[in-house]
């Protein structure tokens, strides 16, 4: 994460923009997760879809497409292009998946103990993607004298009209990417007719207008968070682990050092290429199995070796967040890539 003072960086935010995670706990018993598992498949396959250019033939409803779409020409140009893809998720990491969450103490409303949860991450499509290539590319022009290696720290003053937009087009992306969790959660529930016990969401990949001591004075800044999470005092976070690993439920601690931050989530030990060199479905399937995971659908670059060790990440962040819960996917679907995974 970095901090910037009335500027903004969009690559610095991202290209998924505002990219995040959502939790729902619900009241199915524990028991579906292995009895039923082809009723929750159905659920997941019938009410989103995944990767590039996935779209609802039958567009989802939900207030955001009622915003003011025209803060940017990107998004004014883009908008039948979102709702098209309201409730979707994307292709390389996001997910939708079933699993088993247990909380240690009370959060919320929801009492301790171990429920079934739905937990997805995806954020704001190709819209999203959109805002950021023509912005960054944008920062980029304005600043021909910047060397190449830092073309991509790229800024634009917010007291200018394109850095207004961006930042207009960013925090609507943000609504966007909160909206397409929102569906996908809603639509799930209802197709099982569960009611929800435990609302839980957080995004990242996004830049906030906050207060922070910078070399002993407050200050006013726009902190970037490409690939961490707010982890304010008690504000209340989801990092998840890989498909074979779990995701936890956190506390922040408000660390000053880190910005009010934490990390996202486990990061890739390895990139995607070296993944799909290295692996075949035949080992993967029979580590997740002895890991009691079902696989819907992935790419064999999303395989849980290709990620480090989420234990030893939330070890190194002890003095950022406090874990109030732990989810351990059990239905995993993410968007099919290159080979399918076969028994």
């Amino acid at each position: 994460m970095l901090a910037t003072d009335n500027a903004v960086i969009p690559y610095a935010v991202g290209v998924d923009i505002a990219c995040r995670m959502k939790m729902t706990v619900l009241d199915i018993p524990l028991r579906d997760l292995e009895q039923k598992q082809d009723r929750l498949t159905r659920a997941i396959e019938r009410e989103t879809c995944f990767g590039v250019g996935a779209s609802f033939r039958e567009r989802r409803q939900h207030e955001v497409m009622d915003a003011d779409w025209s803060v940017s020409p990107v998004t004014k140009s883009h908008r039948d292009k979102a709702w098209s893809q309201l409730g979707t998720s994307g292709s390389g990491n996001h997910f939708v998946e079933f699993g088993l969450f247990t909380a240690h103490n009370k959060i919320k409303e929801l009492e301790a103990g171990t429920y079934v949860a739905l937990l997805s991450h995806s954020g704001s499509r190709g819209t999203g993607a959109s805002v950021c290539d023509h912005y960054s590319k944008l920062a980029v022009s304005q600043m021909p004298d910047l060397p190449g290696e830092l073309k991509r720290l790229a800024w634009l003053s917010l007291d200018s009209q394109p850095g207004q937009e961006y930042w207009n087009a960013m925090e609507l992306m943000g609504q966007y990417a909160a909206a397409n969790h929102a569906c996908i959660h809603r639509h799930i529930a209802e197709h099982l007719g569960a009611q929800v016990l435990l609302d839980l969401e957080n995004h990242h990949n996004f830049a906030w207008k906050e207060k922070h001591v910078i070399e002993g004075v407050v200050r006013e800044v726009a902190v970037h968070r490409k690939g961490a999470t707010p982890a304010g005092e008690g504000v209340l976070g989801i990092i998840p682990g890989s498909m074979a690993a779990p995701g936890f439920v956190v506390s922040g601690k408000g660390n000053p050092e880190s910005l009010n931050s934490a990390s996202h989530g486990a990061g890739r030990a390895m990139s995607r290429k070296a993944a799909n060199e290295r692996f075949n479905w035949k080992e993967v399937n029979r580590f997740l199995k002895q890991q009691g995971v079902t696989l819907i659908s992935a790419g064999l670059d999303e395989v849980p070796m290709a990620y480090k060790n989420i234990r030893d990440v939330m070890a190194a962040q002890k003095d950022l967040v406090t874990v109030l819960g732990e989810f351990m996917p059990k239905l995993v679907k993410m968007a099919p890539s290159g080979e399918r995974p076969e028994d």
